[in-house]
């Protein structure tokens, strides 16, 4: 791959193209621990992520959350009750990179 056309020139390059997107999104504080703990429950509230991500602001997790969504990673539901509840959920995308994922994770935690 050449830095002019940003192609590959034979199928044995792996083209690294299509990872810059999904890197910039899950290199992000925070975003690799709340997918792999969303993915820990079927359904979470913001409230019960706080608690369980521990120093995490109000203010990053709900930033993380919206770029989660945008990258179709997270979906949020918002159900018509009083007081409002929300809940998150991982996408298809969402379980099969929390898939990939896992293994790095508990790489990392036994260290």
């Amino acid at each position: 791959m050449t830095k002019e056309t940003n192609k590959c020139h034979t199928q044995e390059d792996i083209c690294l193209c299509p990872l810059e997107g999904i890197i910039a999104v899950i290199s992000r504080k925070w975003a690799l621990q709340i997918i792999a703990e969303i993915g820990n429950h079927e359904k979470i509230r913001f409230s019960e992520l706080m608690k369980i991500l521990g120093t995490v602001s109000p203010k990053a997790l709900a930033d993380r959350l919206k770029e989660l969504e945008s990258a179709s990673l997270i979906k949020r539901e918002v159900f018509a009750e009083i007081p409002p509840r929300v809940e998150y959920s991982l996408t298809k995308d969402g379980l099969e990179l929390r898939k990939l994922i896992m293994p790095i994770m508990k790489w990392a935690s036994s260290r």
